[in-house]
Order: C-alpha cells, then structure tokens, then sequence
C-alpha cells in the first residue's frame, strides 16, 4: 500500500463525507447527474449490509476512497441457494482516479472479505477494470444475470471466486440484493440536500 495512505472501517462520522465523495465520482459517468451516493444511503440501513466490510480509504487524513459490501446470492437451477457477495459503489475522489488507488482499495477489501468466509463475488461493472484484479465474465462460468437472456454472454456481469472452486458444477441465476433499486424520486430529493450541480447528458453514457 502507498506509505501515505490508509484504510479503515467506515464510522457514522464519515457518512455524510464519504456520500460526498461517492456523488463526485459518479456526477454524469453513467448518465446526467447520479443516484450512487443515495444508493450508498440506503445501503446502511439494508439487513444485507456488511458493515465488517465497509472501508474508507484517507490519503494524509482526506477521506478519498470508500467501498461497501452486501450479502447476496446465487439461485442454482438445482434448487440450491448459494451464498455470495457483491460490492459497490465502489468510489474514488476524481482527482486520484488512474492513480492504482481504486485497485488497492478493491484488494484489501475482497482479501477481507475471504477472511470473513466469503466463496465469491458478483459484481456488474468493466472487465477491462476488474479483470485486472481476477474478474472473469459470470456466463462463462454457468452464472447468468437475472436481466439478461439465459443464452447471452454479458460482459459487465462478472465473478470472482475467493475459495477456488466454489461454484464449480454450479449453474444459475443472480440478481442484485433489492436495496440498489432506488425511486428516482426520493434519489432527487437526497441529491437536493447537496450543493447543487449541473447535469450534462454525455456521449459515453449508459442512460
């Protein structure tokens, strides 16, 4: 880890700082504005929350980094529930973005999380980013995401296992815990508690 920086377990002091942080990285990546930093709000309070696996990371006492983890699983089509993870939003302040920042807080925290006894980890997000870190995409692997058709390789949705093996034979679905489906409406209203920003619909986009 650089020698000027740390990571620590988020307290009830950081929230409102690092949901900050959270909107700033994410204002107008994936579409005009964002709802990131009020889904991070009502994470906390989900029963899938982790908070064992909930860190920030500070760079000489500035808060830059934060990532959250939620239980999740895997429907077998044998029948079988199988118990997985899934982070995000995974943040890193702008200014220290392409910097290995964001790779170093993803490693601490899924090593973390193997301690903890987790099997594996779904996430959607970029293989180009995650495979660095030992990501593959979940349907070469037999685990399908719940939006897409059973038959479709979907390159955003990608696994890692922490235990080798441990969805080995295994074929089924995933879908994300319930808690990152947010009203857009009450995501308009956290926002309104921030400074206000503009939003600019950009060509990269997803939305």
């Amino acid at each position: 880890m650089k020698s000027n920086c740390i990571i620590r377990l988020e307290t009830p002091a950081d929230y409102r700082e690092t949901e900050n942080l959270t909107r700033e990285a994410f204002w107008n990546v994936y579409r005009p504005g964002c709802t990131e930093h009020y889904v991070l709000h009502v994470l906390r309070d989900d029963p899938a929350f982790v908070p064992e696996l909930d860190f920030v990371m500070e760079m000489d006492g500035k808060l830059i980094g934060h990532v959250m983890y939620m239980r999740s699983e895997v429907h077998a089509d044998d029948g079988r529930v199988i118990p997985t993870m899934t982070f995000g939003p995974i943040s890193i302040a702008p200014e220290y973005k392409r910097r290995g920042y964001g790779t170093i807080l993803l490693r601490h925290s899924m090593e973390e999380a193997r301690r903890m006894g987790a099997g594996a980890i779904l996430i959607t997000g970029s293989i180009d980013f995650y495979g660095k870190s030992g990501f593959v995409v979940a349907s070469t692997k037999g685990i399908h995401y719940f939006a897409e058709p059973r038959d479709a390789q979907v390159p955003y949705f990608l696994l890692r296992e922490l235990k080798q093996g441990y969805l080995a034979g295994i074929t089924g679905t995933y879908r994300d815990p319930e808690g990152y489906f947010v009203d857009e409406a009450d995501a308009e209203a956290f926002d309104a508690q921030f400074p206000p920003r503009e939003k600019l619909k950009l060509p990269e986009q997803l939305v």
